[in-house]
């Protein structure tokens, strides 16, 4: 990730978010929230990180160090949490995508307006303890850590997979 400051001002940031949350929505449920993770706040957040892997078997100084700057890749992360609400129309399934959605359109958004993003999840999101610490309640999971900022190199081309063998023809 090649991220650097500047990142996305208030004002910015306020209309990604905005922008991020024109996503299909049925029935107008909201099943994500944004928790922006940005200025002295990324600090406290990957130190709380840092406290969740402290004593875990295997864990030494060099992951302390790594995991204590998680936070700092970019100027600024947006934290999208899936938060499915109960519904008898809306299966849980939907309200899962539409907060995958959300992290594409904030990634999108983030480019249309000059900055670059990268949408990753990591140990973070499979980690009850680390959820738990980042302020999320039982029933809800991080849907993508969206690292927003200026980029400094253009990305690089990874190996995809073969589109054309996903194709069928009903």
């Amino acid at each position: 990730m090649h991220l650097a400051a500047p990142g996305p001002n208030a004002e910015e940031l306020d209309a990604l978010i905005k922008l991020a949350a024109r996503v299909p929505d049925h029935g107008k449920l909201g099943p994500w929230r944004f928790v922006v993770i940005d200025g002295e706040a990324r600090d406290r957040a990957s130190a709380a990180l840092e406290q969740v892997i402290r004593n875990d078997e295997g864990v030494d100084d060099a992951r302390r160090d790594f995991v204590r700057g998680w936070f700092n890749r970019a100027p600024t992360c947006v934290m999208v949490v899936s938060s499915p609400r109960p519904s008898p129309k809306v299966p849980e399934w939907e309200q899962i995508l539409s907060a995958g959605a959300v992290c594409f359109n904030l990634i999108l958004a983030a480019h249309a307006l000059g900055f670059a993003g990268s949408w990753l999840t990591e140990w973070p999101t499979f980690d009850e303890r680390a959820r738990t610490a980042l302020g999320l309640a039982s029933q809800e999971r991080v849907a993508g850590f969206v690292y927003l900022g200026t980029p400094t190199k253009g990305a690089a081309e990874r190996v995809r997979a073969d589109v054309s063998a996903r194709i069928s023809r009903y």
